[in-house]
């Protein structure tokens, strides 16, 4: 357990309990050669990944925190026996069915039954799309991806939206790769499509022949799908369209009848990420005979519901999902289910978990903490030596727009027509998934709430919306693990919360693609072409840099889909370093544990991204993640911060210490 530490007012004496920061180092390694492993490498090497992980670090001991706190909120939730449609009602209900491993057991796939008889009937294109229809309301992912969002060139407008999708891996690099990682995950994933058809009643042949012509369906769907990379540049992926242009593309879909079917009865345009997909999209519902359309159908029903029903069907997807990530068993069911009512109704939980978990006093502490870096930053604009004025205002009015949310929501949803039982856990999903369907469709025509919160209080995580210009820093991304809020120390905070969190999603505003929003939120471009043209041949430089790391076998970062992520983390590294500079923690050159304020801050960041992985999760993950793995989001960085040199000694020789030239200068 981490103790409490106790600083005293003497700048050259302090007397300390346990120092977590001091006890998680590995001083065999040099700093100067992997600062990562220098902060990081005591914890680690006395702490091996549990068999239900694929990693495990500080984000995975927050989250055992905020697990345990949830389940005391639903067992008291069961107890109270709560008015029918209260919130507590629904937090107990939904806690008994997921619990239920016997009813689940006993019913195996029996509350599938009515969409596979439904399947079954299909006999013509327009209802195989309207069963399609009726899937994406439940949240089973088949052909393509739509919803409701904000209309990247206009803000304030909800637009209807399409976009590539419906493959059962997860990207479409898995189904052409022909690395080792790749092709393992492959194997694994065709052997699931045969187990799913063999239990929907096939003989072996057979189920081995229609398991291979699914396959080669969502192969031709991944051949037409763009890579990561590609879906980064918010323009190449905005086509608004009317509804005749959009029948023309896809001349297969009657989209006034499917339009109807999820419940939109006027459209007058809809904005197609990536039109080729929908186009080839199109084709194969022309052409692919309605049967393998009935399997694909089929397995997507039984693989987006396998972790609510028996155990069988659980463990067949959890065996395939061990060759993506490497997880040798599975979470505890209480974990799985805590994690399935978070998705479901996350904010509804999150009401009554911040009446007991985060106080006023911390929210005022980090609500100010944004406001020290946003100060920071505007320092950083003034003294700019390669942007023009003309940029320079646009950017100070970008940045004084940004609004911060801190904690929890000032207004919280209604969840009084969602309907939670103790009947069929699927189905309790299935219902939560139709009714945030809905909740999303009747956005549609009308004004976008700008006080609407997309991550609930518990979560740890945070974001950047580049079309509310806003920062969202929710309860759980602040915890630290057996630790109260008031005994941490700045130096510790300013970088594990103020760099890498804080000064992390304010950067996101002008990463390479946040900066092509305006301050209402608007795609449109605000830079002179000379300051544009800059801050690219700068952005190439730390996509050079994360190009270079190879974090297992001969797997590469991609540094051109992780930039954004990388430019955040090197400004908020920055921001959070100018912001603490004021502090009288840093003024002061207190020592703990004989690190020096600038020292505790590095390794407050380095704290911040404390994690191991399997193989086989950090291969995934460099495939599908635009994150680079934490090992070099903090050696990164790093080296390109000359108080890093100076807080440890880095010296030219040294693995870390990178020429001045070839150090990346962005914000």
């Amino acid at each position: 357990m981490i103790c409490i530490m106790i600083i005293s007012s003497c700048k050259t004496k302090t007397e300390t309990k346990h120092d977590f920061l001091a006890s998680d180092l590995d001083t065999s390694v040099s700093p100067g050669n992997d600062f990562f492993m220098y902060a990081n490498g005591g914890w680690i090497k006395q702490n091996p990944i549990p068999a239900d992980q694929s990693s495990w670090g500080v984000g995975e001991l927050v989250q055992d925190d905020i697990y345990d706190r949830l389940k005391k909120i639903n067992e008291q939730s069961i107890a109270e026996k709560a008015a029918n449609g209260s919130i507590a009602q629904k937090i107990g209900d939904f806690w008994y069915s997921g619990m239920d491993s016997a009813a689940a057991e006993k019913q195996g796939w029996q509350p599938l039954q009515e969409d596979l008889a439904t399947i079954q009937k299909i006999q013509s294109v327009e209802q195989l799309l309207e069963v399609v229809a009726s899937f994406h309301k439940k949240g089973i992912n088949a052909m393509f991806n739509e919803g409701v969002y904000q209309d990247d060139k206009n803000s304030d407008v909800n637009a209807y939206q399409l976009g590539q999708g419906g493959l059962g891996m997860p990207n479409r690099d898995y189904y052409f790769n022909t690395d080792e990682k790749s092709v393992n995950v492959r194997k694994a994933y065709q052997h699931y499509l045969g187990q799913v058809f063999t239990r929907l009643g096939n003989d072996s042949v057979k189920a081995a022949a229609t398991a291979d012509k699914v396959f080669q369906l969502e192969t031709r769907l991944a051949k037409a799908s763009r890579k990561l990379a590609d879906l980064r540049d918010p323009y190449k992926n905005y086509h608004k369209m009317g509804l005749a242009e959009l029948n023309k593309l896809t001349p297969a879909f009657s989209w006034p009848v499917y339009l109807k079917n999820i419940g939109i009865q006027k459209l007058d345009s809809a904005i197609i990420g990536q039109p080729e997909f929908m186009t080839a999209l199109s084709i194969e519902i022309k052409s692919t005979p309605i049967e393998d359309w009935q399997n694909y159908l089929r397995f997507h029903l039984v693989k987006s519901s396998a972790a609510y029903l028996d155990s069988i069907s659980f463990m067949n997807a959890f065996v395939y999902s061990q060759a993506l990530r490497g997880t040798k068993q599975p979470k505890l069911r209480w974990k799985r289910v805590l994690d399935a009512e978070e998705g479901a109704m996350g904010e509804a939980l999150g009401q009554l978990f911040v009446k007991e978990y985060f106080n006023e006093k911390a929210k005022q502490r980090y609500s100010q903490m944004v406001e020290n870096i946003r100060d920071a930053y505007k320092e950083r604009i003034a003294k700019l030596s390669w942007m023009t004025d003309s940029t320079k205002k646009k950017a100070y009015a970008k940045l004084a727009k940004i609004t911060k949310k801190v904690g929890y929501p000032d207004k919280w949803k209604d969840f009084s027509a969602l309907k939670i039982d103790r009947g069929p856990y699927v189905l309790n999903i299935h219902r939560a998934n139709e009714w945030w369907f809905q909740h999303d469709l009747n956005k549609l025509g009308k004004p976008v709430d700008r006080e609407e919160w997309g991550m609930s209080p518990q979560t740890y995580n945070a974001y950047y919306n580049p079309s509310n210009n806003e920062i969202v820093l929710p309860a759980g991304i602040f915890a630290v693990p057996g630790m109260k809020d008031e005994d941490l120390d700045d130096a510790f905070v300013y970088g594990y919360a103020g760099a890498s969190t804080i000064g992390h999603e304010i950067t996101h505003g002008f990463d390479d693609q946040g900066r092509q929003y305006d301050a209402a939120g608007n795609l449109k471009n605000w830079w002179q072409e000379a300051d544009g043209k800059q801050f690219g041949e700068r952005a190439k430089m730390i996509i050079r840099q994360f190009n270079e790391f190879m974090p297992v076998d001969t797997l590469h970062v991609n540094g051109d889909a992780t930039q954004g992520e990388n430019i955040a983390d090197l400004g908020g590294l920055l921001l959070g370093l100018d912001a603490f500079k004021k502090t009288e923690a840093y003024k002061s050159g207190i020592k703990v544990n004989g690190l020096s304020p600038l020292q505790r801050y590095f390794l407050g960041y380095a704290f911040g991204w404390l994690n191991i992985a399997r193989k086989e999760s950090l291969a995934s993950q460099l495939k599908v993640d635009v994150h680079a793995p934490a090992k070099e989001r903090v050696n990164g960085p790093m080296v390109n911060i000359p108080e890093f040199y100076e807080a440890f000694g880095i010296k030219k020789g040294d693995k870390m210490y990178r020429e001045d030239s070839l150090r990346v200068k962005i914000w």
